[in-house]
């Protein structure tokens, strides 16, 4: 979750995963995959990086999942994970 300021200086939890865009309009509006629309302070580059910082804490350091199709085992017959499996 990354915490936000709303343009009523009240705090906003937001979930980024639900995030469709993000838009300056001068005011930075951020439009939720249901349709909501939120009018934040943070500019969108501060948006952004705030869901990355998120994505790392969650994630490692630089952000990477492995897959399945990653491993070595998944890749060691022909080199074709669907083969693998």
């Amino acid at each position: 979750m990354i915490h936000l300021t709303r343009i009523n200086r009240s705090e906003l939890i937001l979930n980024p995963d639900l995030i469709e865009h993000i838009q300056a309009t001068p005011d930075t509006v951020i439009t939720l995959t249901s349709g909501r629309n939120y009018l934040v302070l943070e500019s969108p580059d501060e948006v952004i990086h705030r869901i990355v910082a998120f994505r790392q804490q969650i994630f490692g350091r630089f952000g990477t999942i492995r897959t399945v199709a990653d491993s070595p085992a998944a890749t060691a017959s022909h080199g074709d994970p669907e083969f693998a499996r």
